[in-house]
């Protein structure tokens, strides 16, 4: 099994940049796109669909803002839009598919990065999103949650920690609550697999930050602990250049 996350930055500008043929190579069972940024009958979709993929679409009520969409070749069991919580509904922020041996939840975390208001929204959807996914445990031991989260947990996970201490994705309170999140019983999957410094997911357009490598590690994948043994690998996909983002994948056996 193979899944990949993946905020796209408009998938219509992605397809442009040759996305399909990217799938097609990666060939995953599952791929999580964020920021999709349209509705699904604006984008040229059977070009997915022959490839054996079904999709479930949930975008902003905004056009041409946010939306997450996961593409699946693996029929799910279920499938639930939203978190149920109208603020983060509007926005197209959460779709969730239940397998038969796991269920999987496909995010795309607000940013912070445009001022007081949407930080303090940022900080009240993680409030809610913590108590939400711990309501799901209850009844869905086996999660494995896909996206960008728009935070770097670590100094480890952002090229310059001292210089961005006080930047939006790198704030004490958002990088504690990954620890704290984590420690409700979940694995950051990359670095179950890879201690290393210098991996990043994405990478400011300006000053050539990407071809120097000075970027953040804002897109995760994290596992219930219970799926732990099932993980097989993690890895970034960073020669993926369709967005200023790049893909993440997750093997599982």
């Amino acid at each position: 099994m193979k899944i990949i996350t993946y905020n796209v930055n408009g998938i219509r500008a992605a397809m442009k940049k040759g996305l399909v043929d990217w799938v097609k190579t990666e060939n995953p069972d599952i791929f999580c796109l964020q920021e999709v940024k349209a509705l699904p009958e604006q984008v040229d979709l059977e070009e997915f669909t022959q490839l054996g993929y079904t999709y479930y679409w949930f975008p902003a009520e905004k056009k041409g803002y946010s939306g997450v969409a996961t593409f699946t070749k693996v029929p799910p069991v279920s499938s639930q839009y939203g978190m149920g919580i109208e603020k983060y509904d509007v926005e197209g922020r959460s779709v969730e598919l239940q397998f038969d041996d796991f269920t999987l939840i496909n995010t795309y975390f607000p940013s912070g990065t445009t001022g007081d208001i949407r930080q303090d929204f940022k900080y009240e959807f993680l409030d809610d999103y913590f108590e939400y996914i711990a309501e799901k445990k209850k009844t869905h031991n086996k999660l494995v949650l896909c996206g960008d989260v728009n935070i770097c947990h670590k100094s480890i996970d952002i090229h310059n920690p001292v210089s961005n201490k006080n930047s939006s994705g790198f704030l004490p309170k958002e990088r504690e609550w990954v620890s704290k999140f984590l420690e409700s019983g979940f694995v950051d999957s990359f670095r179950h697999f890879n201690p290393a410094p210098h991996h990043y997911t994405w990478w400011s357009y300006r000053a050539g930050a990407r071809k120097k490598n000075l970027g953040w590690r804002i897109d995760y994948f994290f596992v219930s602990q219970e799926l732990t043994p099932q993980l097989s690998n993690c890895t970034i996909l960073n020669e993926a250049v369709h967005s200023d983002h790049c893909p993440v994948a997750l093997e599982m056996h």
